[in-house]
């Protein structure tokens, strides 16, 4: 699904450049659900900037579900993105004056669907998240776990390949992040693919694998839960 090859991102001033990621290599395969760790500064975010597709990297090899996407064009890049890839963010990003059928439909719009595609796709993502009963409230009106789950709704809406998480638990109390959690278990295992970002050890270890970035670099972590597991099988 996805595949970085000695992937190096740089940043440069006129006196300073700076080294974001640093040959790194990683692959995630269809299925997965794959967590990623790392100290503030490490590169987190320069990585999943480029993997979905909002920057390009400085050297290195990108395949996307089988494609080198490193040479394609910003039009190009925009429309594999919005085919391919959902964005879940820390901060819910939702229009606040538009009730929850609309904060979907927006990205729909964009994309082209007819009225009825995305009436047919708003409704399904909001019953996967269990807010139909909701559909014509504002955000407001909700709490922040349910304000996060619009948020995933909108995502699953493109019916995407694969979801980059970015800290969706961030602005959370702990038990919604448990229930936000418990929601992307359920969405990985009906077959989506899923890339998330977290500070948190313990929702770390509750997927397929922990990656590791240090200084640009990556670490590729087996879950200990996992090894415990099967070591008592």
């Amino acid at each position: 699904m996805l595949n970085m090859h000695n992937i190096r991102k740089s940043y440069r001033t006129d006196t300073v450049e700076t080294h974001a990621l640093r040959d790194f290599s990683l692959s995630v395969d269809e299925g997965e659900f794959v967590s990623v760790t790392g100290p503030s500064g490490s590169g987190k975010t320069t990585f999943l900037n480029i993997a979905g597709l909002l920057e390009t990297p400085t050297g290195g090899e990108y395949h996307l579900d089988g494609q080198e996407v490193s040479g394609l064009s910003d039009r190009e890049r925009s429309r594999l993105r919005n085919e391919k890839i959902g964005f879940i963010f820390q901060g819910f990003n939702l229009i606040p004056d538009l009730n929850l059928f609309d904060n979907i439909d927006v990205p729909l719009r964009y994309r082209g669907f007819d009225s009825k595609e995305r009436k047919r796709r708003i409704e399904k993502s909001l019953e996967q998240v269990g807010l139909s009963a909701r559909v014509k409230h504002l955000p407001a009106q909700l709490s922040g776990g349910q304000q996060q789950r619009v948020a995933i709704a909108r995502a699953l809406a493109g019916e995407p390949r694969f979801l980059l998480a970015d800290e969706p638990t961030g602005n959370l109390d702990s038990l919604m992040a448990r229930q936000v959690m418990e929601l992307l278990e359920l969405i990985n295992q009906a077959g989506t693919t899923i890339v998330m970002v977290t500070h948190d050890p313990d929702l770390a270890r509750r997927a397929h694998r922990n990656i590791q970035i240090v200084d640009g670099q990556v670490s590729d972590l087996r879950n200990t839960i996992g090894a415990e597991e099967a070591a008592v099988a």
